[in-house]
């Protein structure tokens, strides 16, 4: 559900982080932290347990968190030295600051609703109508921290009940129902997908469908 403060908006479902009707750019581990520390408002979150979440059991330097602080903060526009929606705790982590509040569904139109979703072991990520490129770039829809997985390794369209998707010439390829893709292939709801060394499973909310039934 879309949380709003101050002239930002941030969007869960379509993963979009806006500034009145500018899109924001955030790179997707900015991204999670900024929405860790939102839906965990006003709880400061540990440094250890940001590491736990954004990086679950692969170590990282406490340099890598700050530089996503920073990154978050230059987002939202909050100038060096002075505290604005990220609240740092001293010797402990950081936190949310402000007033912020869910909007309703009904303020989103139908397009901007999510219908499909991409699931796998670290979490699931809901996807809208449009392009949305899955790899390891900073700059993809759906990312896949692997070596394994090309940079710009798919991309999946979404028009409507119509879903596809295509490799886009990466070294390791993409299997649909066990068979590399040579050229952009319809998507059935429960799919699984490989795209290197990892497995992700796509799933499609159906006509009076619950989405409780998106989860492995």
């Amino acid at each position: 559900m879309p949380v709003r403060f101050g002239r930002f908006t941030l969007d869960t479902e379509s993963r979009q982080l806006r500034q009145d009707d500018t899109e924001r750019h955030l790179s997707p581990k900015a991204f999670e932290l900024l929405r860790l520390l939102v839906e965990n408002r006003p709880r400061a979150l540990s440094k250890a347990e940001l590491h736990e979440r954004l990086w679950p059991s692969v170590f990282v330097s406490e340099a890598t968190l700050s530089s996503l602080v920073a990154e978050v903060r230059g987002a939202l526009d909050e100038k060096a030295g002075l505290e604005g929606f990220v609240r740092t705790v001293h010797r402990f982590g950081y936190a949310f600051k402000g007033e912020a509040a869910e909007l309703g569904l009904g303020t989103r139109s139908a397009s901007d609703r999510a219908r499909c979703w991409i699931v796998w072991e670290s979490g699931q990520i809901s996807l809208t109508d449009g392009e949305h490129l899955l790899g390891r770039d900073g700059d993809v829809a759906v990312w896949l921290e692997s070596p394994t997985v090309s940079r710009h390794h798919a991309r999946i369209r979404i028009a409507g009940p119509q879903v596809t998707i295509e490799d886009l010439g990466s070294k390791n390829g993409t299997f649909l129902r066990g068979e590399r893709l040579a050229a952009p292939s319809t998507l059935e709801d429960g799919d699984e997908i490989t795209l290197g060394s990892v497995v992700v499973k796509f799933r499609m909310l159906g006509t009076g469908e619950s989405t409780e039934t998106h989860s492995t």
